[in-house]
């Protein structure tokens, strides 16, 4: 095994010798906030001293740069495009890597050529994130919305998928279905679930129990609970100031909530499952 490695004189850090753990955080529907949890989880993974690569996955219609309020010099088209290498289309936020901060693969916002990318780029993308992961202690896809192939191609490469899912009937409902197409390609894993803009911690519960029971009568299994993330406006006032949640308003009751989910996923514990 490969000895652990510095930082280069690039910056960029170097193979640390073994595959990091991938999540991957996908829904079967857009407006449920997928990709705020995403970005929300890497800082807080960051915050407990892991190095972490946040990879926007929703191919041609990505949008954690403009989340995160940045302007990256180059993105996953451009790699697709075979100009640059995958490791050099990696930006930094908040210091990169470590001391709380982040590394962001980004993606481009109406590509067509990555909305349509063929299968096998898929899959060499879904390679070169294994093969960059490397080099972080844990690895974030935010996936694209729904339940496309290359959707399912992105999440099969993962060690663990998260499905994000709200109170309305049709996040429970297309949450499901991503849920079953997720397990005809990997029947081995079971999703977790996310809860995010509950009322309050009994609707959250309430909502992951509405899935389960589906989950349960149909697919045999209930999807562990990663957490819940009460509905909290500071949440809309960071969105919109293009600033993480948790350094406009480090004490929101919504930072707390995706600390605790955090915590529960890099312990791999989920929340007690009241029945």
């Amino acid at each position: 095994m490969p000895e652990i490695m510095e930082r280069s004189s690039r910056g960029r850090t170097t193979p640390r010798g073994r595959i990091a753990p991938i999540v991957a955080v996908g829904s079967g529907k857009g407006g449920v906030g997928k990709t705020w949890l995403s970005i929300s989880l890497a800082h807080a993974f960051a915050a407990a001293g892991k190095r972490v690569l946040l990879v926007d996955g929703d191919l041609g219609l990505a949008n954690i740069d403009v989340q995160l309020g940045l302007n990256p010099e180059s993105d996953l088209s451009a790699v697709m495009a075979g100009w640059i290498e995958l490791d050099d289309a990696v930006s930094k936020v908040a210091n990169g890597a470590g001391a709380g901060g982040f590394d962001v693969l980004p993606g481009r916002s109406g590509s067509a050529a990555l909305a349509e990318l063929p299968m096998e780029e898929t899959a060499r993308l879904a390679a070169g994130i294994a093969a960059l992961s490397l080099r972080y202690d844990h690895v974030l896809i935010d996936l694209g919305a729904g339940i496309e192939p290359n959707v399912m191609r992105l999440a099969r490469a993962a060690d663990r998928v998260v499905a994000v899912v709200n109170d309305e009937p049709t996040s429970l409902a297309d949450c499901y279905a991503f849920i079953k197409q997720f397990r005809l390609y990997r029947p081995d894993s079971t999703p977790w679930a996310a809860v995010n803009m509950a009322d309050n911690r009994a609707s959250g519960r309430r909502t992951h129990e509405a899935l389960s029971k589906a989950c349960q009568s149909f697919l045999g299994f209930r999807p562990p609970l990663a957490g819940i993330v009460n509905r909290d406006p500071l949440v809309r006032d960071a969105i919109r100031a293009q600033v993480p949640l948790s350094i406009r308003h480090p004490r929101a009751p919504a930072w707390m909530d995706v600390k605790a989910m955090a915590d529960a996923l890099l312990e791999g514990v989920s929340m007690p499952d009241d029945r």
